[in-house]
């Protein structure tokens, strides 16, 4: 589906869009499905599998702006619905154009994507297909774009999928990702303008991994230079002040000197807001 068709409006029941979906999917005949082991990518691979059988791959990219807990786990979620799946290396941060961390990222992030999936499809005889649903193309996405330059297909788009019923019929068909908190990638903890390192995304990484440990399992560790900036959901705020000092010691274990809590709580993508002000 392109982005410049008019979307679907949000399907009617779970029923009415699991059969969406799988007929979405029929119709494409083979897919290679982007799987990050989110909420979205998961329902999109787990039904591609149960609909399609071996003419569905599950294909996690795997760079450095993955967390290590997020490759975990896809590799765990293959095993456990005993998906044919792959690992494939992607090589954006050799791109300058995506280190330097404009507003155009994303795009470059995709387009990496693309250059590994693609090839796997093709050679299948297949198509790429992403877990974007209807929610995301409100926001700033530039990989969407990128994605769709280079021939890649949405079904959760195209079956009338928004967040909320994505995670509605994962509950249905009990998939364990159902309640998954939102994980971007790594990068997206920097502000535009920030460049991007193997460093910071690695810092990133361990402040968040110690915070999950804690019990924060859906969180964000925005990073400014020395300074890390959590956002948790509003009502862990007041457990977070309680808790400060283990969370002041697990943010700076991973190499920061000062430590914030954003009283606004977690807000994703909110660093978009920039593009706007």
């Amino acid at each position: 589906m392109s982005l410049l068709d008019t979307p679907p409006a949000v399907a009617s029941s779970p029923e009415a869009a699991l059969e969406a979906l799988r007929s979405e999917l029929r119709a494409l005949g083979s897919v290679v499905v982007a799987f990050s082991g989110g909420v979205d990518s998961s329902l999109l691979a787990w039904v591609a599998h149960d609909t399609l059988g071996h003419r569905a791959l599950a294909a996690t990219a795997v760079s450095p702006s993955l967390a290590d807990r997020e490759r975990s786990d896809c590799r765990e979620l293959a095993t456990e619905w005993d998906m044919r799946w792959v690992e494939v290396e992607t090589d954006e941060m050799l791109n300058a154009a995506y280190r330097v961390n404009d507003a155009n990222r994303c795009f470059h992030c995709k387009d990496a994507l693309m250059d590994q999936i693609g090839p796997l499809a093709a050679e299948a005889d297949a198509t790429a297909v992403l877990g974007v649903n209807l929610d995301d193309l409100g926001d700033h996405r530039p990989g969407q774009i990128a994605a769709a330059e280079r021939g890649a297909s949405f079904p959760l788009v195209a079956a009338g999928f928004d967040k909320e019923l994505v995670r509605e019929v994962s509950r249905t068909l009990q998939l364990r990702t159902a309640e998954k908190p939102a994980a971007a990638c790594l990068a997206s903890r920097l502000p535009y303008g920030t460049p991007v390192s193997l460093g910071i995304l690695r810092s990133v990484d361990r402040a968040e991994a110690n915070l999950v440990k804690l019990g924060f399992d859906s969180l964000r560790v925005r990073h400014y230079d020395d300074v890390a900036r959590l956002e948790v959901p509003d009502d862990r705020l007041a457990e977070a002040v309680q808790r400060r000092a283990e969370l002041i010691d697990a943010v700076k274990s991973a190499g920061y000197r000062y430590v914030t809590l954003d009283l606004e709580g977690l807000r994703s993508g909110n660093l978009n807001q920039a593009l706007h002000d």
